[in-house]
């Protein structure tokens, strides 16, 4: 990785102000992801990063989730309550959220080795979502696990069973894919962050699955609602 592709380049990113800053360093940085076995393999301690950012307000509110890979006991979670400095726009809320997210993470007490984001990676219309840039950012492993599709569609039907898989395409390039982590429920749509390639990510997020969450993330969205229902209220 140069040093136009490390930390320092993804936090100048997060300077950006406007949707032309941003779709400039989504477009500059993307050749900086890189799809490999991570190491170590299997890890020892998974995140799980989530934020709730309701449109209208000021700020953001994250939370992480770390767990041990084998045991999913929980080990630490930590949350953050950031300022808003970007304005909410379908493929660029990673400005907008990450600075949250970045504070929840640097707060847990234990380093992840492997980190779930819940959003997109490579599944973007410009191959550089909110898990791309926060792989960057942390140096480390990371994944896109979102619930829904932003772009793209499946080259296959999806099976019904725990485990199936559909390519995600898009231009004639497959971006990520749809993984049926309970038999019967709707998949989730992984794609590759940083530092990691399609089969891990893919092994990662069914190891991890006991509901149609990855736990890390399950235990992440739990505890963002209820920091948003505590600070917000119910509505």
């Amino acid at each position: 990785m140069t040093r136009d592709c490390g930390p320092h380049a993804a936090q100048a990113a997060l300077a950006a102000r406007t949707v032309a800053e941003a779709r400039a360093a989504q477009e500059r940085l993307r050749a900086c992801v890189r799809m490999e076995p991570p190491t170590p393999w299997p890890p020892r301690i998974v995140a799980g990063l989530d934020v709730a950012a309701p449109r209208g307000r000021a700020e953001v509110v994250a939370a992480a989730v770390a767990m041990d890979w084998v045991t999913l006991v929980v080990l630490a979670e930590a949350h953050a309550v950031v300022p808003v400095t970007f304005p909410y726009v379908p493929g660029f809320l990673a400005f907008r959220e990450l600075p949250a997210l970045d504070a929840a993470l640097r707060r847990l007490r234990v380093r992840p080795d492997l980190v779930l984001c819940d959003g997109h990676g490579r599944a973007h219309p410009r191959r550089f979502g909110l898990a791309c840039l926060a792989g960057l950012l942390w140096n480390r492993p990371t994944i896109g696990c979102a619930k829904s599709i932003l772009v793209g569609e499946l080259a296959a039907p999806l099976a019904p069973h725990r485990g199936a898989r559909a390519p995600l395409v898009d231009g004639g390039e497959t971006i990520g894919w749809a993984v049926r982590t309970r038999a019967g429920v709707r998949p989730v749509y992984v794609s590759v962050g940083h530092g990691i390639d399609d089969e891990h990510a893919i092994a990662a997020v069914l190891h991890l699955a006991r509901t149609r969450l990855p736990e890390a993330l399950r235990r992440a969205d739990g505890r963002v609602r209820a920091l948003a229902r505590a600070r917000y209220g119910s509505g």
